[in-house]
């Protein structure tokens, strides 16, 4: 049993309702349902009633319920009575250089200066930030949710965004309407680094026709990046929202890949109280 079990469980029973609930938690509702499936395998017993549009508490589920949320709520007392050190304590963030073109220092600002919380940054790839949390070498990672275990971890999607193929206005390809990988196959092309979930997407797409991109540099600074593709020479694929100057540079719409960008912490442990000041400022954030 965890409180994370615990938790699920009193929101389905507020609810009366498994997708309610994991709207409201914005986790997947086959998380919710395994949990559930886990206390009543642990305790031998029948927790709910599923009816056509609604589901009810057993005797059982009842009692089981009382009981869960005076464990809930004598934890939160506990956490608020000695969490002073973690108040304290800076969140770990790790966020891939790349995009914090895009959320940089807004949001970490602002975050700051509204919940009073100290935070450090680490750049690392989404790859490489998923592993750290896992880790809990980072509290939460903000990153490209595209991977491919995605499900291990709790998540929450701020938006969606493209990939694009990037060159200058002086290049061949500037005068295109859309890109497909056929043209992007004979291109010195820049990527992200190798720890990045953008990377390993498009190293994918290609690998699934049958081609290899010819890769110039791996890198992790826009600023490089532009620096390279000024004379010319060569291309790179950019998140579509990346800020890039639109007279020195165009953007090509790669159509039909896109990406999830957001935030992920680990699962199944106690949500400290500043990484959930962090999740609920970002759920609001814009």
């Amino acid at each position: 049993m965890t409180l994370t079990q615990l938790s699920y469980f009193c929101e389905v029973c507020r609810c009366h309702s498994i997708t309610r609930a994991a709207e409201v938690l914005y986790v997947s509702q086959p998380t919710i349902s395994t949990a559930l499936r886990d206390l009543e395998k642990e305790f031998h017993c029948r927790l709910f009633i599923h009816g056509r549009n609604r589901i009810s508490l057993t005797d059982e589920g009842a009692d089981f319920y009382e009981e869960a949320r005076r464990i809930l709520k004598e934890t939160e007392l506990l956490k608020n009575r000695f969490s002073h050190e973690n108040r304290e304590k800076p969140l770990r963030i790790g966020i891939p250089p790349m995009l914090s073109t895009l959320f940089l220092p807004r949001l970490t600002e602002s975050f700051e200066k509204t919940c009073h919380v100290p935070i450090r940054l680490f750049e690392y790839g989404s790859i490489r930030a998923g592993e750290l949390v896992e880790k809990e070498e980072l509290d939460v990672a903000l990153g490209n949710l595209d991977m491919y275990n995605l499900e291990t971890y709790q998540y929450y999607r701020m938006r969606e965004d493209a990939y694009v193929f990037c060159v200058a206005r002086n290049h061949p390809l500037a005068g295109k309407k859309k890109a497909d990988f056929a043209d992007l196959a004979g291109e010195p092309l820049l990527l992200f680094n190798t720890d990045s979930m953008s990377t390993e997407t498009v190293l994918s797409m290609f690998r699934s026709r049958g081609m290899t991109p010819d890769v110039k540099m791996y890198c992790s600074q826009l600023v490089t990046v532009l620096d390279y593709l000024r004379n010319g020479s060569c291309a790179a694929i950019l998140y579509q929202s990346m800020p890039v100057d639109e007279e020195e540079f165009v953007k090509i719409p790669i159509p039909g890949v896109t990406c999830k960008i957001g935030i992920l912490w680990k699962k199944g442990v106690f949500i400290q109280e500043n990484l959930e000041k962090f999740i609920r400022f970002v759920k609001k954030y814009k």
